[in-house]
This record gives structure tokens, C-alpha cells and sequence, in this order.
């Protein structure tokens, strides 16, 4: 697909999807991805075909970008054991078992080549995983634990997935080699990572400007990806690190309106990148398809074989990286013991993505069985986002792994928002000196009301709240407002430039009234 019509169809199928799995209650990749799945065998549709320089260093760095900017960083630093255990000891585990077994099947074959298709099958994916786990309301810190495995997951399985295809020419493929390499690439990853956030965190201060602060932000994942790759490291980590750093750091970062301005472009950008992704993932089911040279019992054999031990070395997995360490005295006293079906759930949520098939795609035509690994990582994608992301929320309620944080966070906000509102009245008070006592009386009812609102939020659901009467009648007289300002502007009694900036007016203070809803 390289026409511009072929892409804005694209972009309107995603679109449309989306809205379909929104009015379904559905996962929008989910959706996509049977979309693309039902489009493949459409005669005339245009052919997909993902290019894996496009994915590893067009679409996949600002969809980790973003996610590691609203990644809490304090949260992620709690959970960093069982994110390193997931994204590198799991990704090492499953590259060797899926390897094993497939060169059992598969004598002829490299063992290299066979685990580098264990390295393409075994990270998560970064979007539908965490998707999935924020619909269902999973407890935080699993959600947490998934969202930090699928950040650094694929560094882990790339940089592997290299070192195999490496050692296809003369290398040895050995764990602890491996291991190594992993780790000298990381940390690399992690240097580069933080001097690209240092940098952009310093045009972030100096720049005044909204739109060039957007353009910063839009430009540091890929510059951080092009020198991490130049310099032979994890891009994915370096991407990461500095989404992290960034992300912490932006309160101080930005002005209020460069951040409501990044967080508006952001989700764009991400909303149609992940949809047209997903939708791309189900339209390559015909091409792979056609590509297969090898007979079906084997493809059958293989294909079924990778799947099961890409599921149960998860599962495996799961329960000694949950329990064992907890025998350890220092981790035991710190950390409850979380019940069987805390890990169980985690172990089920292993949904594969666009990596696994970008990977894929990016071995080399002279490896052996390409077009077949080609197929097994497509059958995996699609056998672990259509099984395992349909039945997640049916499986987290049935062992009840839900948690109902809105009345602890209501707390926790009520408790801060009355230190802020107590800082904010001193601040008044030391600064109102000649200003009009009705503009001080007003500033005060703003505080008071803000700090009611908080406290309103534990109280009674059931039961229309002051704030939430305000917010409904402030939005009617605001429809009042803008009917009034669009009739003048029809009629010639206002230039267009007063209704737009009376209309952006009431659009902000309609977005405030927004926020204390949600």
C-alpha cells in the first residue's frame, strides 16, 4: 500500500472500527484485527504489507514514547523486579523453550534460526495487553507490572533476536553469552536514553512557544531511535528511558497550555498509529498465507507446538517469579503474598503484536523456513489477541482479580487538594494586598468549591452532588452562550475573530467542567 488513497482508507477503516468497538465495549485492536482478518480475502482490496523498518523505527518508538510518559515513574520503580523478570528472564526462558522445541520438529533448521523465532514469539505486546488491563480494572499494580514488561520486553527480544541471526553466520548461541550482550545493550540503550531526555528537557525550559514544544516532543523519540541505532544499542530502551525521564519531569517542565496542547496531539497520533497497526496485522493474513512453502502437516505441527509453549512457560513462569522470592525474609516483610490469581491473570495476559510479525519479517531471506516462521508468528498474534484478549475480562471476574480504587484515590485527592487549597489561600493572602476585595471574595469561593468537589467524590454516587448540579447547568447556559455568539456572527454584528475567541473562552472553561465530572 503505498498510494495516498490507500492509506486514508486505511486510516477511515481504523476509525471507524474504533468507534464500532467503543459502541460494543470491545478493545479497538481486537476489533482491528478481525477487520483486517475479514478484508484479506475481500477480491480487489489492496495487499498489506508492513514494512519492519517502518514498524521498529516509525511506529513502534512513539507508541512506546507515550506510553512511558504516562507511565508513573515512582510506581514502575516499586514494581521493577517482576517487570525485569517478565521482560528479560521470560523473554530469554521462552526464546530457548520455543527454540528447543521447534528445532526438535524441525532437525534441519538452525538451531540459531529456532530461536530467533522463540525471540520474535516471545514479547507481549505494548498496546493490547495494557488496553485490555485498564478495561477490565485490573488492580493498579498489576496494570503497572504489564505496562513496564511491555515497555522493555522488546528491547529484550530485538537485541536476541540480532544475536541469533548472528550466529547463523559462525557464532555460538549460548544463555549466559546472550544474557551479556542483552545487558551491554541495554545499558548502552539506557545512556543514550537518558542524554537525548537531558537535551530535550533543556528545549523543553527554554522554549515559550506551545507549537515548537509539541514539535520537540514529536521529534525526540525518533532522534533518540536513529543514534541508538547507529551506535548498535537498544532502541527500545533508549526510547523508553527517555519517555520515563520526560514524563516525570513535564509539571516542570511545560506551560499548561504547551501540556493540554502535547496531550491532545499525542493521543491523536497513537489513536490512529495502534489502530492502523492492528488493522494492517489482520489484512498481511492473505499474503502470509500464500507465502508458505512448507507442507501443512508440518506447518500444523509447528504452529500448534510454538503456541503451547509460548502459553505454558508463561504460566510456568509466573508462579516461581511470584512466590520464590518471597521466601527471601527482606521481600517477604515488605511485600504481601498476592493470591494464585493475581499471577494466574498476568500469566493469561500475553498478548503478541506487531513486533512479533515486524520481527518476523526482518529475518533474512537465507534463513531457513522463513516463510514458515513467518506464518507461526502470525498464528501467534492472532491466537493469543483473539483467545487470550477475549476471555481476559471474563477470567479476571471469575477470580475476582478487580480492584475498586475510585474511593481510595477520592480519598487520597480530598486529602491533597486540601493542603493545596490551605497553600493556595496563604498565597492569596500574602499577594492581595491593593486588589479589589470582590476579585479576592471570588478567588476564595473558587478554592472553597474546589475543595468541595473533592470531598463530594466520597459521598454518594447515587445522589447528584453540588459540583456535578453546577457542572450540568454551567454547560446548558455555555450551549446559551455560544448559540447567542454564532447568531451575531451570522447576522454581521461581529467579526469571525470575536466569535472564535469567545468560543475558545467557553470551550476551556466547558473542558474544566469536563474534569470534575470524570
Amino acid at each position: 500500500m503505498g498510494s495516498i488513497v490507500d492509506v486514508v482508507v486505511l486510516v477511515a477503516i481504523s476509525v471507524l472500527g474504533a468507534a464500532l468497538a467503543r459502541r460494543l465495549g470491545f478493545v479497538a485492536p481486537l476489533v482491528l484485527l478481525v477487520a483486517g482478518l475479514g478484508l484479506s480475502f475481500v477480491p480487489g482490496f489492496p495487499e498489506a504489507h508492513l514494512e519492519p523498518e517502518l514498524v521498529l523505527i516509525g511506529i513502534l518508538p512513539p507508541l512506546l514514547y507515550v506510553a512511558a510518559l504516562q507511565t508513573s515513574v515512582p510506581a514502575f520503580r516499586r514494581q521493577i523486579r517482576p517487570i525485569l523478570l517478565l521482560a528479560v528472564g521470560l523473554v530469554l526462558v521462552t526464546a530457548f523453550a520455543v527454540g528447543t522445541v521447534v528445532h526438535v520438529l524441525l532437525p534441519s533448521v538452525p538451531y540459531a534460526a529456532c530461536v530467533a523465532l522463540g525471540a520474535i514469539v516471545a514479547p507481549p505486546d505494548a498496546v493490547s495487553a495494557t488496553a485490555i488491563a485498564r478495561r477490565v480494572g485490573l488492580p493498579r499494580r498489576v496494570v503497572t507490572i504489564l505496562e513496564g514488561e511491555s515497555l522493555l520486553n522488546d528491547a529484550t527480544a530485538l537485541v536476541l533476536v540480532r544475536i541469533a541471526v548472528g550466529a547463523l553466520a559462525g557464532g555460538a548461541v549460548g544463555f549466559w553469552p546472550i544474557a551479556g550482550q542483552v545487558a551491554l545493550k541495554a545499558g548502552l540503550g539506557v545512556v543514550i536514553g537518558l542524554a537525548g531526555a537531558v537535551i530535550a528537557a533543556k528545549l523543553h525550559r527554554k522554549i515559550l512557544d506551545p507549537l515548537l514544544d509539541d514539535a520537540v516532543s514529536l521529534l525526540t523519540p525518533f532522534v533518540v531511535v536513529i543514534v541508538a541505532e547507529e551506535l548498535q544499542s537498544s532502541s527500545v530502551v533508549a526510547v523508553v528511558v527517555a519517555g520515563l525521564y520526560l514524563g516525570h519531569r513535564i509539571p516542570y517542565l511545560l506551560s499548561a497550555t504547551s501540556r493540554l496542547q502535547m496531550d491532545a496531539v499525542w493521543r491523536l497520533i497513537t489513536f490512529l498509529l495502534e489502530g492502523v497497526v492492528f488493522l494492517m496485522v489482520g489484512l498481511q493474513l492473505r499474503s502470509i498465507g500464500e507465502g508458505i512453502k512448507t507442507d501443512v502437516g508440518t506447518t500444523v505441527a509447528v504452529t500448534v507446538a510454538v503456541i503451547g509453549v509460548v502459553v505454558v512457560v508463561r504460566f510456568l513462569w509466573m508462579y516461581p517469579a511470584t512466590y520464590l522470592v518471597r521466601m527471601i525474609p527482606r521481600i517477604r516483610e515488605r511485600e504481601e503474598r498476592p493470591p494464585v490469581a493475581v499471577p494466574t491473570v498476568i500469566a493469561w495476559a500475553g498478548m503478541r503484536g506487531v513486533v512479533t510479525l515486524a520481527a518476523a519479517q526482518s529475518l533474512p531471506d537465507e534463513v531457513a523456513s522463513k516463510d514458515l516462521f513467518l506464518f507461526v508468528a502470525f498464528a501467534v498474534i492472532v491466537f493469543t489477541l483473539l483467545l487470550q484478549g477475549t476471555t481476559l475480562p471474563w477470567l479476571a471476574v471469575r477470580l475476582n482479580v478487580r480492584q475498586d480504587t475510585t474511593s481510595a484515590d477520592a480519598l487520597a485527592e480530598a486529602g491533597v487538594q486540601y493542603q493545596a487549597s490551605r497553600a493556595a489561600l496563604e498565597a492569596l493572602d500574602e499577594k492581595a494586598d491593593g486588589a479589589p476585595v470582590e476579585v479576592v471574595e471570588r478567588l476564595r469561593a473558587l478554592i472553597g468549591s474546589r475543595s468541595n468537589n473533592a470531598w463530594e467524590r466520597l459521598g454518594n454516587q447515587q445522589q447528584e452532588t453540588p459540583s456535578a448540579a453546577y457542572g450540568r447547568l454551567r454547560r446548558e447556559m455555555i450551549t446559551a452562550e455560544r448559540h447567542v455568539f454564532k447568531i451575531a456572527r451570522n447576522e454581521g454584528r461581529i467579526p469571525e475573530e470575536v466569535l472564535t475567541r469567545a468560543q475558545r473562552e467557553l470551550d476551556l472553561e466547558e473542558s474544566q467542567l469536563q474534569r470534575s465530572d470524570d
